[in-house]
């Protein structure tokens, strides 16, 4: 449920090249793109406001007794998904789950812990790193790949997480990445780091928002994992596009999944030592 591990989770859209010709980032898509995650913070800040719903969950009857019987809950955000800007794309997708007797201590110490990511997270994330707190900010590390790739492609990020206190029982936070650089064919011989903002296009920007409450006997955790990539060709698009709404609704679950489970086995540890 952590925000940098939605993030690994819409990363794995890296297993999908359809098209993997050199692209450079341009202004007018990080235009659309910071625009499209300004609004999605503002929602974010007025589900904080008096009255307002903290979590998606309480939006309407029914969906917490779904998520606590069903399992997890992953969709994308609004219907036009991936959302075309010009000359890319933004995937937005919501994942919803339940820990049953855990804390929001338990999930903080998960996903606060950067340099187990390359554990927890495998084989999507090849290695993490945490490099240092500043305030209420986290900076970290992570090498995102995904060997069945055709191009071989890896990528360096380098990001910042924030995670904010409202209450006893809620948290959110918000994670983003401040750089990312692809290795143009990974793992041979002629690898090499290109610049910031310059090769296949299949991962531009990642960022995430999650809300954590805690509740009956658990926590209710909510990721909005969103990824902006270079646009599909026109040609490829109608048969394209279900895939990649297919392979980031799966990846979100993996990712959610992994997460539970180190949770888990955190608690059994714990509760072990104690006995």
């Amino acid at each position: 449920m952590t925000t940098k591990t939605r993030l690994i989770a819409i990363a794995v859209l890296l297993r999908f090249a359809p098209y993997t010709s050199a692209a450079t980032l341009k202004p007018e898509t990080i235009a659309a793109w910071d625009a499209y995650l300004q609004a999605a913070n503002d929602k974010m800040q007025a589900r904080l406001q008096p009255g307002a719903h903290f979590l998606w969950l309480d939006e309407e009857p029914g969906r917490v007794e779904k998520i606590r019987t069903k399992g997890p809950y992953i969709a994308p955000m609004v219907k036009d998904i991936p959302r075309k800007v010009p000359s890319g794309l933004i995937h937005d997708w919501l994942g919803v789950g339940f820990v049953p007797n855990a804390k929001i201590e338990d999930i903080l110490r998960i996903v606060r812990d950067y340099d187990r990511y390359k554990d927890v997270y495998r084989p999507g994330v090849i290695d993490s790193a945490f490099r240092r707190t500043d305030g209420m900010q986290d900076f970290f590390f992570m090498r995102l790949a995904n060997r069945s790739v055709v191009a071989k492609t890896a990528l360096d990020t380098e990001g910042v997480s924030s995670y904010t206190r409202v209450d006893d029982t809620r948290w959110y936070g918000v994670s983003n990445t401040t750089e990312i650089r692809e290795i143009d064919k990974f793992g041979t011989e002629e690898q090499r780091t290109l610049p910031p903002d310059e090769g296949t296009g299949l991962i531009w920007r990642l960022s995430s928002i999650t809300r954590l409450e805690e509740r009956d006997g658990g926590v209710y955790a909510e990721l909005e994992a969103i990824a902006l990539s270079r646009d599909i060709p026109a040609a490829f698009r109608f048969f394209v596009t279900p895939i990649v709404r297919r392979v980031s609704r799966d990846s979100l679950a993996t990712s959610l999944h992994q997460t539970k489970v180190a949770i888990d086995d955190r608690m059994l540890h714990h509760g072990q030592e104690a006995q």
